[in-house]
């Protein structure tokens, strides 16, 4: 047990020097390769830091818990708007691009509106249960790859004026090496995180469902929680925001997909509406709030993080 104790504070103190590295490798990139830092964050930040969500996924399908890998993504999905955004915003107000609102956020809306639709099969045919097929699987890579085509397109298009502003630049090379350095810091330390707390949970009699809707989903969300609050702490709110729309496409869109339709569908699946539910609203509240007047303020910051209380009281006590 104290071993495992010490294991989880070392895994944090990784995790931390891991995302402040890879912060300011990722900025350094976007300012070298001059593409928009929303750009690297919907990317190369999304998709560094889901890396453990996607090892959990396809873990979960080859062991045949389908379930998880579902709880994970819709989790994860629902603690990167609550909470991490929320965490961040109470650090200081973020700031959304226009860009963000009329189209990132709509994209994130759809495809977690389609995700919910899939799993859905009992609501368009009593005589069925609940399924995610592989069929399922290779409409959420379609989906998905639709994504990926709109962000080559921006890729080509002129930084912003505000970023064309001189400002210090980290060396390239520099710059991938705090990048990747960062990236395995992140994924090392969530794992010693996930690990050692799943131990000392099991010590003191916690079950296995409860771990897999808690300790699993914020322990696979702990990247994208520590590098949204470093990169809001310098300053650089496009990185913070990119990075939880993009990982909550990419949870989707990939963590789902690709096990789903490689290795094979879940059967039948057994999940609460209530979770669906509040999925696809952290999703609408989001756009919400970013369209009013283009930023998340601390209130609405504030606010976040009492639905992400009430929902995950829910979850333990249910």
């Amino acid at each position: 047990m104290i071993l495992n104790i010490f294991l989880l504070v070392l895994g944090f103190v990784i995790l931390i020097k891991g995302a402040d590295l890879f912060v300011d490798g990722a900025s350094g990139i976007a300012s070298n390769l001059k593409v928009s830092k929303m750009l690297i964050g919907l990317t190369i930040v999304a998709f560094g830091t889901s890396a453990p969500e996607l090892a959990v996924g396809i873990k979960s399908i080859i062991s045949g818990n389908g379930d998880i890998v579902l709880g994970n993504v819709i989790g994860s999905n629902i603690l990167n708007i609550f909470l991490i955004l929320g965490v961040s915003a109470v650090f200081h107000s973020l700031t959304v691009k226009n860009n963000t609102v009329k189209k990132e956020l709509p994209i994130t809306m759809l495809i977690t509106i389609l995700f919910a639709v899939l799993m859905s099969d009992h609501v368009f045919d009593k005589t069925v249960k609940n399924a995610f097929t592989r069929s399922d699987g290779i409409i959420l890579i379609l989906f998905f790859s639709v994504f990926i085509y709109y962000l080559i397109s921006i890729s080509k298009k002129k930084i912003d004026n505000e970023e064309e502003k001189e400002e210090k630049k980290l060396p390239i090379l520099k710059a991938i090496i705090y990048t990747l350095l960062g990236l395995v810091g992140i994924v090392l330390g969530s794992n010693f995180v996930v690990d050692s707390a799943s131990f000392i949970a099991k010590g003191i009699g916690v079950t296995e469902r409860l771990i897999s809707l808690t300790i699993i989903a914020l322990g696979t969300s702990l990247p994208e929680l520590v590098t949204s609050i470093t990169a809001t702490r310098k300053g650089e709110y496009d990185i913070a925001i990119g990075n939880v729309v993009g990982s909550n496409i990419f949870n989707i869109g990939m963590v789902i997909g690709i096990p789903t339709s490689i290795i094979g569908g879940i059967g039948i699946i057994n999940f609460s509406f209530i979770d669906i539910s509040v999925m696809i609203i952290a999703s609408v509240l989001l756009f919400m709030f970013s369209y009013n007047d283009y930023k998340i303020s601390k209130k609405e910051g504030i606010l976040f993080l009492i639905l992400f209380a009430i929902y995950y009281g829910y979850v333990i006590f249910s």
